[in-house]
């Protein structure tokens, strides 16, 4: 049986401090079972705003496949790999827990420059644990300035040298969109699929979709959204979930 959940920007469970405005589509931070409370495979999505200066100072991941998109500003990341970076907005960064990693991650801006960061997280469980801990990365910015659909990263065979960065479930995929006002998208057809709405304005049927809107998918079909105003979307394709 298909089903449609619309989870509206203000009934995202909300975590802050004094630098962290944490509004998340699976409620994350916290004493809180990430795989009871999944969609799909698909355990966090975080949209984080960080002020400048600021940031999580290093900590341990074990068997995640986090995903990292900027919105506005710059992450540092350096992990126990000896990876470092600075991640900005049109790139994808994918990081393998695997068996265990720990990592930093702050905003790039200076308290002097003061620009926010603004992020979304995801975490993904991978189809195998106790991985060998990985990162990759890659800019998109070509990729979506034609406001189609693109595969950003995928551990599903048929995207294998295709995708962005690959990730280690072979049931999932995330698909990236910049649709510019009055263009449509495609989201194509999965067990279980997540859209998640970053930035603008968008129609799904008879439903208007704003900024940090989230819909839950389930054996549903192909669905087309269309942009009101210029918007970009983050959508997993999953098929399968944790009960399977």
């Amino acid at each position: 049986m298909s089903s449609t959940t619309i989870i509206r920007a203000a009934d995202r469970y909300h975590w802050n401090n004094e630098w962290l405005d944490s509004r998340q589509s699976f409620p994350a931070t916290g004493n809180f079972n990430l795989f009871e409370n999944a969609h799909g495979v698909l355990m966090v999505n975080n949209d984080d705003t960080v002020q400048a200066g600021e940031g999580l100072d290093r900590h341990q991941h074990r068997n995640a496949e986090i995903l990292t998109w900027v919105l506005n500003g710059s992450v540092v990341h350096r992990d126990s790999q000896g990876v470092e970076g600075e991640i900005k907005p049109g790139v994808i960064q994918r990081m393998t827990a695997g068996r265990g990693i720990s990592h930093s991650e702050r905003n790039g801006s200076s308290r002097k420059d003061n620009i926010a960061l603004r992020v979304v997280q995801m975490w993904v469980a991978p189809d195998t644990d106790d991985l060998d801990p990985s990162y990759a990365e890659r800019d998109l910015t070509s990729e979506l300035a034609g406001g189609d659909l693109f595969v950003a990263a995928s551990g599903m065979a048929r995207d294998r040298g295709t995708s962005a960065v690959s990730i280690a479930n072979r049931f999932a995929a995330l698909h990236i969109a910049a649709p510019k006002v009055g263009a449509s998208v495609t989201l194509p057809a999965a067990g279980f699929g997540h859209l998640y709405l970053a930035r603008g304005t968008v129609a799904l049927g008879d439903e208007t979709l704003s900024e940090g809107d989230a819909v839950r998918f389930t054996g549903a079909g192909e669905q087309q959204i269309t942009a009101v105003d210029d918007a970009e979307i983050l959508y997993w394709e999953m098929h399968a979930s944790f009960d399977v």
